[in-house]
């Protein structure tokens, strides 16, 4: 590696990594959720490892990474699950973690290092009566640069929507040019930016909307049969006079793997899992009652997040949870359609039984309710996989496949010819994450 002395000259040896135990380490995410994607990218490996604590050092890596046109791949926490934070061409990996300062709290934004992990922000800003709208289940390790180009929604979504849906006000970015250039994104603009695996340049600030801190109450309900379930949390994501932060239901079949919940787990019953206002209290138990269902346990305000939360068994967290107790699981992710959702139910169940095990997150997008799902998959081969997914997109729902690492071809709405001419202008050389944006004719087959 003719050019390892120049990078350890340019940064110092404390903030670059190249044993092979480090390497192996920040060279890998989530990926390993998908068996498919296990396969492609288990042998993909950096060539080292750099953690710039400034923007000078940023700077002076990319120019040094161009003039000797080396890949550059840009990592957060690593808690991604499609090979995001991959470095698929080897080259440099850059850990941006010591980016993590909170340069400003106002009355309705925060600005703040795009290397600053989710679960300092929110404790930071609940001590200034503030909270984030929302953030992954992953919150406590993931960090705001990382949600922001591998993530879309979360805790919150219930209320807020997704990325895209006015949740990140601007963005600070670097170009992977000899003489990088600071671009301030806002507004429109700002949609290309957003999921698109760090493909566009190296994201060093952000702007956040945040809202008033409200004291959550954690609740776990239980119905008898998976219909009454998604009818509760359907009928309790229209009632705007009840605030909400999460709204999760999970089949019977999955809550066995719960185990930190063992003790308030109701066997084979479906659960939902939920965050309200605590003020909203006697309305929400009233609507309980009113669906038939057993409220087994809540955890009050006054220990939110202290000790166990509900929102670690949610989102993807409930695939981990069966991952820890299971060989052969995978998961898809999948919206489906309110007005036909019990037919699409009843469909799935009918056809797949216990191969197919479903969990839906309730998120609100432009208003309207959307049951989206991370349904638990039985996995067996990639043939039969596929299958699944087509018999999905055959009733109707719409799959956002978790198998690929290619941008745009999960099924996300991103406007790739946007995307393509950006990332000419902003990465000339296709440095950045190379390998992750397909070739341009192929997005017209996705």
């Amino acid at each position: 590696m003719a050019w390892k002395k120049e990078i350890l000259q340019l940064l110092g040896k404390e903030k670059v990594l190249f044993d092979a135990a480090s390497r192996g380490k920040f060279s890998k995410d989530y990926y390993w959720y998908s068996p498919i994607l296990t396969q492609k990218l288990k042998d993909k490996l950096a060539d080292c490892i750099a953690f710039p604590e400034s923007e000078e050092e940023l700077v002076s890596l990319i120019s040094f990474a161009v003039k000797r046109k080396i890949p550059i791949t840009v990592r957060g926490a690593g808690t991604g699950n499609y090979g995001q934070a991959v470095p698929l061409q080897g080259g440099i990996v850059i850990d941006m973690t010591r980016f993590h300062q909170v340069l400003e709290i106002g009355e309705n934004a925060v600005t703040v290092q795009a290397g600053i992990r989710i679960g300092k922000l929110e404790r930071i800003l609940e001590r200034n009566g503030k909270e984030l709208r929302i953030m992954p289940s992953t919150y406590i390790q993931a960090t705001i640069g990382g949600f922001v180009a591998g993530g879309s929604g979360g805790i919150g979504s219930i209320t807020w929507g997704n990325l895209w849906d006015g949740n990140v006000h601007s963005a600070s970015v670097y170009t992977i040019e000899e003489k990088p250039r600071k671009i301030v994104v806002s507004g429109d603009k700002l949609e290309q930016y957003i999921h698109n695996y760090g493909t566009l340049g190296v994201m060093t600030e952000l702007q956040l909307p945040i809202e008033e801190k409200t004291d959550w109450m954690q609740a776990m309900v239980f119905h008898d049969h998976l219909d009454e379930a998604i009818n509760f949390a359907h009928q309790f994501s229209g009632i705007e006079t009840m605030k909400k932060r999460l709204l999760s239901v999970c089949e019977g079949a999955l809550t066995k793997h719960f185990a930190p919940l063992k003790q308030y787990i109701l066997p084979e019953k479906t659960l939902t899992m939920i965050e309200v206002d605590e003020k909203a209290k006697s309305e929400f138990v009233e609507l309980v009652a009113e669906h038939k269902g057993i409220l087994a346990h809540t955890i009050p305000a006054k220990q939110y997040r202290k000790g166990v939360r509900l929102s670690d068994f949610t989102w993807n967290h409930s695939t981990l949870w069966a991952c820890k107790n299971e060989d052969n699981i995978t998961y898809l992710q999948v919206e489906f359609d309110i007005q036909h959702l019990y037919h699409q139910v009843h469909l799935l169940k009918k056809e797949f039984g216990g191969e197919v095990l479903l969990h839906f997150e309730f998120i609100k997008r432009n208003g309207a309710i959307i049951p989206t799902a991370l349904p638990v998959v039985r996995f067996t081969s990639e043939k039969r996989l596929y299958e699944i997914i087509q018999f999905f997109l055959n009733i109707g729902a719409k799959v956002h496949d978790p198998h690929t690492y290619l941008l745009g071809f999960g099924g996300w709405s991103l406007r790739m010819d946007e995307i393509i001419k950006i990332k000419q202008k902003n990465d000339p050389f296709h440095l950045l994450n190379p390998g992750k944006i397909a070739d341009v004719t192929s997005y017209a087959q996705v």
